[in-house]
């Protein structure tokens, strides 16, 4: 009796096996071929990567190419700093400062009545003419010439401004009666400091207005001059606070432009005569604000040259375009 041999199956046939084995052979030479094939190819290696965006190209959204950052450029708008050129262009803020404290010590001797407004008005009358005379001298004349005004016109500027202030001070005096000292002061506070911060210190800021922090520190003074005695005080500290915050700015500006000596000096002194007037009126004031001084001239300075070497800007063709060209012919 013959047996039939046993049926495998299919999985195990002969032809089947020899397949599978034939199969495995060829994957094996092919590792042996590419030992290690690309993770990643090249999505279009027949294609290049363009920037732009009014073109469909096969590539995914997050695709980037390996020249996106060759454009990258660092620091190239940095300005280098020396600590002693900041020291000395940070005068414009310390006189500034004394401005502020200058105006309220003279403010606290009339209200203490240790200075009359007769006095005040004098003296500062004075200080105006020798001012103006110092102004053309080392204008030499030039501001004159390109504006056009004449010396009369300015007299005619200071009787009209002169004799509408001494006019209207019975109304300077009586119009924050309704309000309390309380918020009167407070107010002058925010006033005069908002003065400080929209002062123009010679930075090309959007924060910077001239016509807004003179405009501040006026209001300041016609809050201040309505807690005076009598309307002659508020004459003489409105009159006082358009030649401290109105023509010495104008005054130190040019003199530093034309004599940055003579600069140096005036600030110096000007400093001082600052402290020593807060002295007489608070020691305690005048050493937190000597402090101040000191911190805003030297170590302020210091701390912004120190972080230089921090600074890490990077530019790029993903920067805003900037048009460079004039562009004024095509509004006409």
């Amino acid at each position: 009796r013959v047996v039939p041999p046993p049926l495998l199956p299919p999985s195990l046939s002969p032809a089947r096996m020899s397949a599978e084995a034939a199969a495995a052979a060829g994957a094996t030479g092919a590792r042996h071929r590419h030992p290690h094939p690309p993770a990643h190819p090249h999505p279009h290696p027949q294609r290049r990567w363009k920037k732009v965006l009014y073109q469909r190209q096969p590539f995914p959204d997050n695709y980037v190419d390996g020249s996106f950052l060759e454009e990258l450029r660092k620091n190239i708008y940095v300005r280098q700093y020396r600590y002693w050129s900041v020291v000395l262009e940070s005068s414009v803020v310390i006189q500034q400062l004394s401005s502020v404290c200058v105006f309220v010590v003279i403010w606290w001797y009339m209200d203490q009545t240790r200075l009359s407004p007769q006095q005040l008005f004098a003296s500062g009358l004075i200080v105006y003419l020798l001012g103006y005379l110092l102004f053309d001298l080392i204008d030499l004349g030039e501001g004159r010439m390109h504006s056009g005004r004449t010396r009369w016109a300015d007299l005619k500027s200071t009787v009209v401004f002169v004799t509408f202030t001494y006019g209207f001070s019975p109304v300077l005096k009586t119009l924050t009666e309704s309000i309390s000292t309380d918020t009167i002061y407070a107010m002058s506070v925010f006033m005069l400091l908002g003065h400080l911060i929209f002062f123009d210190y010679g930075a090309n800021a959007a924060i910077v207005s001239s016509t807004l922090s003179l405009n501040m520190a006026i209001f300041a003074s016609v809050c201040l001059a309505s807690r005076l005695p009598s309307s002659l005080h508020a004459f003489a500290t409105v009159t006082l606070a358009i030649q401290i915050f109105a023509l010495w700015p104008m005054f130190q500006k040019k003199l530093k432009a034309r004599a940055p000596g003579c600069y140096l000096t005036v600030t110096v002194v000007y400093t001082l005569a600052a402290v020593l007037g807060l002295l007489t009126a608070s020691p305690t004031a005048a050493v937190l604000y000597a402090l101040l001084l000191l911190t805003i001239t030297f170590l302020c300075p210091h701390y912004l040259v120190t972080l230089q070497s921090s600074k890490d800007n990077i530019h790029g063709p993903w920067d805003e375009a900037e048009i460079k060209e004039d562009l004024s012919r095509f509004l006409g």
